[in-house]
């Protein structure tokens, strides 16, 4: 199987400014993506590329041993340019480069680098075994569950559980399992980027429930908890 490992990493970032190269316990961010990806790489025999739009980020990143003749296009370097046709860009450069096609890709989110390989290993198998499924993407637990402690504002003003139970649900216990995506990382069959997929869900989607801590960073203090995770070694994972 031919696969492809892709990390994109846009230059602007308004949250965490710089954030893509923004050191964590001495290692810029996007260093634990890329070796988690080197090793995954070398034991499946995948290529690794680069999007990004910043000459810095390839900069680091080749420091690191991942080098890039690609480079992001300004169209698809935006606050409101898609992650899909952002992959499927680069996806197509390697493609052209490589002359031939990839039956996998595999994203990893910078933002969210709490993942292992045995993580990836896992999800890829389950997607694998899977002859209808298109893509897999991971999760863990929801805090929050949209049956029960979740409301919105209905149509009459008042407000209430985002999806209405058939049953009268009574503790969150009892509410069915709902997850929120982690943003670690993303595994596709080539056939979801021919099906002109334009967002990450389909109706033939699979989970990947992460069984440790994970999560991304979208401010400030998200950064300061994962540095503090990973320099006090509370992380019961290697990463």
């Amino acid at each position: 199987m031919n696969t492809l490992i892709t990390i994109c990493a846009r230059g602007g970032s308004k949250g965490i400014p710089g954030k893509n190269i923004k050191l964590l316990n001495g290692l810029p961010l996007i260093g634990y993506s890329i070796r988690t990806g080197q090793q995954f790489a070398k034991k499946y025999a995948a290529d690794f590329a680069l999007s990004t739009d910043n000459e810095e980020i390839k900069k680091v990143a080749a420091q690191m041993g991942l080098h890039t003749d690609y480079t992001r296009p300004d169209k698809f370097a935006t606050d409101t340019a898609g992650k899909i046709s952002v992959i499927k860009d680069l996806l197509n450069f390697k493609e052209s480069e490589r002359s031939f096609s990839y039956d996998y890709i595999i994203d990893m989110d910078v933002t969210s680098p709490l993942r292992t390989v045995q993580d990836l290993a896992c999800a890829f198998e389950l997607l694998t075994k899977d002859p209808e499924a298109i893509n897999i993407f991971s999760v863990s637990p929801a805090v929050r569950n949209p049956y029960f402690n979740m409301v919105e504002q209905k149509d009459n003003g008042y407000y209430n559980v985002v999806k209405k139970p058939e049953i009268l649900i009574k503790s969150r216990q009892a509410a069915p399992q709902v997850f929120d995506m982690n943003a670690s990382f993303y595994i596709y069959k080539r056939k979801f980027f021919s099906d002109d997929n334009e967002v990450t869900i389909s109706d033939r989607s699979l989970v990947y429930e992460v069984p440790h801590v994970c999560f991304d960073l979208d401010e400030p203090h998200d950064f300061n908890i994962m540095e503090i995770l990973i320099r006090e070694d509370l992380l019961d994972f290697e990463i």
